[in-house]
């Protein structure tokens, strides 16, 4: 029996084949690619027009860092509030309501008056994302079928790659020659074409059968569930530990010249989409293989990475594997589609939860490491071990399904 007809017995019916024609499904991810295009572009963009913003703004540029906070803490709590509260939507509707949004959140930041309501406007802009991304995996999924989940998956979080090479680069230029607040704008009206894209693009649906927020809620009452989100929490860590401080590292350890930086920025991102594409193209051919594969491949690189920042050449290749470490994202997308039973919605939208609670872990931790002299290159011993409990995390997730696959056995024994 093959692992495609293993895998459709005991998915939940909502995740199953649809009668969808391949090139109405190509054109609804590609639709739902476009929303996770803007959202990244979105999230990540400020990022480079931040001392432009502080001005602006009459703070400093630390203070202009908590708008960053501020859009995080509402993915993290946007994510499980929005899942409970629209189980009964259908997700086409809850789509659709979300990009509406994200759009009208990102051009009110363009006119927020003051530091107060910026910080308010984007802890409201943050809130759609773990939401749209969790909705927009389990559509592209259940079009897809069982044996190409993961890559279904990761066709729409390559929108979010994609962003950190080409949409977060233009977006920042833009906002340097037309003020900072204009990339909002853009992000906004990037999110009003998604709009329309998903609209004509993505099949409408019925709301699940039997969806409620209790239903939705049973999620957090499943161990697989949470071991799969500590799991992401600390396994992305890593990449972030790195991440946040790469400018520092190249620049003051490697000794490369500031004009570098971007370089290097683009060779993270090139990693990233290559590693989104790859490795949901392996999480579809063993996904428990491509978990404990990819968190032990980012041990490796992340170690070598610390012994070898001072080297230009070690530091780039090293980057673009962090980069490509983000491979390990569509199986954590996908492992939590197979261990939420019913709970899809919110399990799906807690992975950026998650995701955002390793980007604060794995830059808070770095930081630490750096504060107490052990310098930027540091921060890969930060990520490797980081990735090292991540693997332990792995472990007792593995062996609490052998056990529970173990009892079923037994239980079906005595019953014969």
């Amino acid at each position: 029996m093959s692992e495609a007809i293993n895998i459709e017995r005991v998915l939940p019916t909502d995740l199953r084949v649809r009668p969808v024609p391949r090139r109405t499904a190509f054109a609804a991810t590609l639709a739902l690619a476009v929303g996770a295009f803007g959202i990244g572009t979105g999230e990540f963009a400020i990022m480079g027009l931040l001392p432009d913003a502080a001005r602006d703004l009459s703070v400093t540029t630390p203070e202009a860092g908590h708008l960053i906070s501020a859009y995080a803490f509402g993915v993290v709590v946007g994510a499980p509030v929005i899942a409970i509260l629209s189980a009964k939507l259908a997700r086409r509707t809850l789509l659709l309501s979300l990009m509406l949004a994200f759009a009208l959140a990102n051009l009110a930041s363009a006119f927020a008056p003051g530091y107060a309501s910026m910080t308010l406007v984007r802890f409201v802009a943050g809130l759609p994302h773990g939401a749209y991304f969790g909705v927009a995996a389990l559509v592209a999924a259940s079009m897809a079928g069982p044996a190409r989940r993961a890559q279904a998956v990761g066709y729409v979080t390559l929108g979010l790659t994609v962003a950190t090479l080409v949409g977060t680069p233009v977006t920042a230029a833009l906002g340097q020659f037309f003020g900072w607040r204009s990339m909002f704008v853009l992000c906004g009206a990037i999110g009003a074409m998604a709009m329309l894209l998903l609209w004509v693009l993505v099949p409408a649906d019925k709301p699940q059968e039997g969806a409620s927020a209790l239903r939705e809620l049973g999620a957090f009452g499943r161990r697989q569930v949470w071991l799969t989100l500590l799991l992401a929490a600390v396994g992305f860590g890593g990449m972030f530990s790195v991440f946040s401080y790469i400018a520092s590292t190249a620049t003051v350890v490697a000794g490369m010249p500031v004009d570098f930086v971007p370089v290097i920025l683009a060779i993270f991102g090139t990693g990233m989409v290559a590693g989104n594409i790859i490795g949901s193209w392996l999480a579809d051919r063993s996904l428990m293989g491509t978990l404990a594969g990819m968190l032990i491949f980012n041990i490796v690189n992340l170690a070598i990475f610390a012994m070898t920042a001072q080297s230009p050449t070690m530091l780039g290749i090293c980057v673009f594997f962090v980069g490509f470490g983000v491979a390990v994202g569509p199986a954590v997308q996908t492992r939590l589609m197979d261990v939420a039973g019913d709970a899809q919605t919110l399990a799906a939208a807690s992975m950026h939860s998650a995701f955002n609670c390793a980007n604060a872990l794995g830059a808070w931790l770095g930081g630490v490491a750096i504060s107490l002299g052990y310098g930027y290159a540091s921060t890969g011993w930060v990520g490797a071990a980081l990735g090292v409990v991540g693997l332990g995390v792995f472990a007792l997730s593995w062996l609490d399904d052998q056990r529970s696959a173990a009892a079923r056995r037994e239980d079906a024994c005595a019953c014969a």
